[in-house]
């Protein structure tokens, strides 16, 4: 993005008082931290600010300041709305319906589609707190310890702890930026990639009896039934997608997640070079090339099947050329 748009954000920025936050239904780790370490640096720059998740915020993050505070509806008398790492309005859920185009969305997806009064995306970026802890000093706003360490979350999330194919060394010495603001690493990646609720295990162990693998595509299902013996209160995989990606033959993983309203969510995970956002587009959704995922309307079993015909289709042809 350019000068110019930075200086737009930066005079829109300091020129309102009330503003709310969004962030994507399911928020991971680089949304709900996006999104904190915004409202944060904003809070401390005197605005009032409400950040709002339709789902929630996970007990993982609930230790993260403002945590507490997250909102499941809009109730802030607004006059600015910001959208964070989210590449289209449908992934906000029903949070903006009947509300105006946001002000801001800031994004990092490659399959983003445009949705607000400006749009400021860069897919080349790991991450959207990586990409928020670059920009907003540009937008007049300062990175506290606080800030710092929602943002860190955000960046350790969507690498994986600097795991992920497209980790540049950027994202490293940003990491220690963050740290000689007084993040405290070693708690920030417990609690974002180690910690793990005995509900959470016993979710992975349902998945995990089920795994199937056929010509370099690994998969797997998660059930309503499966949350309920597990004793799981989300509605996501528990992370269970990013632990497939340790099978060294897995070329591509599948995971699907069943949910309550009748549909499914899939996820897709790859190695280098093979870009499954182009198989998530198929279905409506997006993300990244090593990354994605598609909410999908219709019965698991369906969904199952037809999911993998797309991705073997995928593997077969535009895959291995």
């Amino acid at each position: 993005m350019s000068f110019a748009a930075d200086r737009i954000i930066a005079d829109q920025l300091a020129n309102v008082n009330k503003i709310v936050i969004v962030s994507h239904i399911r928020p991971d780790g680089d949304a709900v931290g996006s999104a904190l370490a915004f409202g944060s640096a904003l809070r401390e720059a005197g605005k009032a600010v409400q950040v709002v998740l339709q789902d929630g915020v996970s007990e993982r993050y609930l230790y993260l300041p403002g945590a507490s505070e997250v909102s499941k509806e809009i109730s802030l008398d607004y006059d600015y709305i910001i959208v964070v790492d989210s590449a289209d309005r449908f992934r906000v859920g029903d949070v903006l319906d009947g509300l105006p185009e946001p002000d801001l969305v800031v994004d990092h997806h490659k399959t983003h589609i445009n949705f607000g009064k400006i749009d400021y995306v860069e897919p080349e970026t790991e991450a959207t707190a990586l990409l928020l802890t670059n920009k907003l000093p540009d937008w007049g706003l300062k990175i506290s310890k606080d800030t710092a360490t929602c943002l860190m979350v955000g960046l350790l999330a969507d690498t994986l702890g600097f795991r992920t194919n497209n980790t540049t060394p950027n994202a490293l010495r940003t990491a220690a930026d963050l740290m000689e603001k007084g993040v405290d690493l070693v708690q920030v990646y417990h609690q974002t990639l180690s910690m793990r609720s005995l509900a959470e295990i016993r979710y992975w162990g349902q998945g995990l009896t089920k795994l199937a693998f056929n010509d370099g595509v690994l998969s797997s299902t998660l059930t309503l039934d499966d949350r309920i013996v597990a004793g799981y209160p989300e509605n996501d995989d528990a992370d269970l997608i990013n632990m497939l990606t340790v099978v060294p033959d897995a070329l591509i993983s599948v995971l699907f997640i069943e949910q309550e309203n009748g549909g499914v969510k899939v996820s897709w995970r790859s190695v280098k070079d093979l870009d499954v956002s182009e198989i998530a587009s198929q279905f409506g959704g997006g993300g990244h090339a090593s990354a994605a995922g598609a909410d999908v309307v219709g019965e698991l079993d369906e969904v199952k099947k037809l999911v993998l015909e797309k991705t073997h289709h995928y593997m077969n042809t535009e895959g291995r050329t």
